[in-house]
């Protein structure tokens, strides 16, 4: 695929317009941000940043791509040629990857000309609300699987290639171990790893054989799938003979088996004790089948012998609240001599109103405990003094938006991405506990500046007497 006509059709006919009109230079600021929390959590971790910004630097439309819209009649040569020689020109200003954000709150802040923003908006929503989305589902996961590891599992049933491998790294972000998808390593280091399929085991005369020939051809970080016929019947007592006879006498004792069906609580605790009667104490116990937050709890809470999980298709998907409803949206023009016109939309349907002005977010963290205590949001240029009324003592107060591009250049290399998944599982432990819950968790402190309050105030009465003069 054409990767630079991943956009809305609208995208380029706006873009179109704009230079036929002569306004190619008029620049404006949109911000990206989301308006309701999935799975009525608590927060949502902002991701996505460094695939979305290796979309910016690679901006361009091939000759390939120019040619397609050239068949298709509806782009002026004038355009297309305008087209040849487009290069991402903005500054960029992003919260952190790993940061809790909430609804409302911009994740991106784009200063660009104006027809920029139109053909970068569908690619920007998407590789940010999409990785946001999953890292918070695999941080829903991680945190209910109280310390024990969990696996991304689910390529092969992402909605894509590119959702697979973006996928997988989002869900490495929220605290995943690592994912099974191989090209996520080849792509952004994302460690992986794998077990093996029923069809690994049916091909032999003997599930016996399967495992032996297993353990001998990889011996190291073994785990066999002992659910093929009948796991307490053939498949854990041949997992522990081939244990017993290939592994144990090279001195290989780090080893484990995978459950993929069946009641998951009581196989597990029946597994263990057999492999404790064994004498294979050090014997790891992973289980996969449809798993997400809410399993994982039931599990534990069930006394699971587990010793780390496998989340698939619920994790890769977000199964039970897909979509991150995610916007970019005009939020000032900027005119020659840089001065600013305010720009938001109302709307008769609640949480759908935007604020205007290019925005900053500070949040609020005792400086004794470190707690995250509030976060206010405010102009741009505004200071914790002049955003946070009656700012207390012993607080930490810090912008969440950094500058991370100027003009089309990366200021900055990317952080490593083991790293970066220390800072997401650090900064969500600083949120408040009942912040944290994942289910009824409390809202989390919210509030406006007083004068970005008072702008947005003004522009609707403006609104308003505009309408009524009519």
């Amino acid at each position: 695929m054409k990767s630079e006509l991943y956009c809305d059709f609208y995208g380029l006919t706006m873009a179109q317009q704009m230079i036929q009109c002569g306004m190619g230079g008029q620049w404006g600021w949109f911000e990206l941000f989301f308006r309701r929390i999935p799975d009525q959590g608590g927060f949502v971790i902002a991701a996505g940043l460094e695939p979305a910004l290796q979309e910016l630097e690679a901006f361009r439309f091939s000759e390939d791509a120019i040619g397609f819209l050239r068949k298709r009649g509806d782009f002026s040569p004038e355009f297309l040629a305008y087209l040849k020689q487009i290069r991402f020109t903005g500054d960029v200003y992003a919260v952190p990857e790993g940061m809790p954000v909430f609804p409302g709150e911009p994740l991106l802040s784009i200063q660009a000309p104006l027809y920029q923003g139109y053909l970068l908006e569908t690619r920007l929503l998407q590789k940010i609300g999409y990785a946001s989305l999953i890292a918070t589902k695999a941080n829903r996961i991680v945190r209910s699987a109280r310390g024990l590891p969990v696996w991304e599992f689910g390529a092969r049933r992402a909605h894509g290639m590119d959702a697979a491998v973006d996928g997988a790294r989002a869900a490495y972000l929220g605290g995943c171990a690592g994912s099974s998808c191989t090209a996520a390593q080849a792509v952004y280091g994302v460690p992986v790893t794998g077990t093996m399929s029923h069809a690994w085991v049916q091909q032999f005369p003997t599930e016996y054989e399967a495992f032996c020939t297993w353990c001998n051809a990889s011996p190291h970080g073994v785990v066999l799938l002992v659910d093929t016929y009948d796991t307490l019947g053939s498949g854990v007592p041949n997992a522990i003979r081939a244990f017993q006879e290939v592994l144990l006498p090279r001195g290989i004792t780090s080893f484990g088996v995978r459950l993929d069906s069946g009641d998951l609580a009581g196989l597990s605790r029946q597994v263990r004790q057999i492999l404790d009667d064994a004498g294979l104490f050090s014997c790891r116990i992973l289980v996969s089948n449809a798993l997400d937050e809410y399993r994982v709890e039931k599990l534990l809470s069930q006394g699971a012998a587990i010793d780390a999980f496998g989340v698939g298709e619920r994790l890769i998907t977000a199964k039970s609240d897909p979509v991150l409803g995610c916007v970019l949206k005009l939020t000032a023009l900027e005119q020659p001599d840089g001065t600013l016109i305010p720009k938001y939309k109302w709307s008769e349907t609640p949480g759908k109103s935007t604020l205007p002005y290019p925005k900053q977010v500070f949040r609020m963290w005792d400086s004794g405990t470190g707690t995250a205590m509030g976060d206010w949001i405010c102009r741009q240029e505004e200071t914790p003094e002049q955003a946070v009324p009656e700012l207390p003592q012993g607080v930490h107060v810090k912008p969440l938006l950094q500058p991370v591009m100027r003009r089309g250049v990366r200021l900055q290399s990317p952080m490593a991405l083991a790293e970066q998944q220390a800072c997401t599982l650090e900064q969500v432990d600083t949120l408040p506990e009942e912040v944290r819950r994942l289910e009824h968790p409390h809202p989390y402190p919210l509030h406006l500046s007083p004068q970005l309050a008072a702008v947005r105030r003004k522009l609707r009465q403006m609104q308003e007497s505009q309408k009524s003069g009519m």
